[in-house]
């Protein structure tokens, strides 16, 4: 396989039950780019990105993740992803800078969330509980978890749905900051605008 390409997937199929949730998906991600998967609410976006991630079993075709199997080697990807999820939540009370330190916990290797509290504009927020945030900024709060261990490739799901159009610009320049760092962004969208201002190149499903 080409060096540059860090995620394969060939001929990807996803079902639940009599649902064909993902059809016969096939792309790869070369390293230090912004690759799109967009498509319409219900295409199965979520559920490819979820494969390749490894939280989801497909029944068929062959996904390889920075050269490791998403479910066999699933700890040692871990290690070296981050995620942040579609439908995610923390609970209510935590604060920003206790769960930022709680989830450096999970891997061998983290970086000071400091830095992240810096980076995403959560300084004046880290000990400010979850529920307490707005939209846009729990929004950041996932990002930054989802860089706590220094990633190499980073998934992010709709991750300005629901925001202004203020705050999803905001994100949008703070998409191409995390990428300036050196780091593979595989997200997905279903606003086309999106996909052109941040994407060099995208899978339409």
């Amino acid at each position: 396989m080409d060096e540059s390409v860090i995620v394969q997937v060939d001929h990807l199929r996803k079902t639940y039950g009599p649902v064909v949730a993902v059809d016969d998906v096939s792309f790869h991600v070369r390293r230090g780019e912004i690759f799109g998967i967009v498509g319409p609410n219900g295409a199965g976006k979520t559920t490819t990105i979820e494969c390749i991630e490894g939280i989801r079993e497909p029944e068929s075709g062959d996904v390889r993740v920075l050269g490791l199997h998403p479910s066999k080697d699933r700890y040692r990807l871990r290690q070296r992803i981050g995620v942040q999820l579609q439908q995610s939540a923390l609970q209510a009370r935590i604060k920003v800078w206790e769960a930022l330190d709680l989830y450096a916990s999970f891997y061998d290797s983290s970086v000071p969330y400091e830095s992240l509290l810096q980076q995403l504009d959560l300084v004046d927020k880290r000990s400010t509980a979850y529920a307490k945030l707005s939209g846009g900024q729990k929004q950041r709060l996932f990002i930054a978890l989802a860089l706590i261990n220094d990633p190499e490739l980073v998934f992010l799901d709709e991750i300005t749905t629901g925001l202004d159009p203020q705050a999803r610009h905001n994100m949008w320049d703070l998409v191409r900051s995390i990428r300036d760092e050196g780091k593979t962004i595989l997200f997905t969208t279903h606003f086309m605008e999106e996909a052109e201002r941040l994407c060099d190149r995208v899978a339409v499903i």
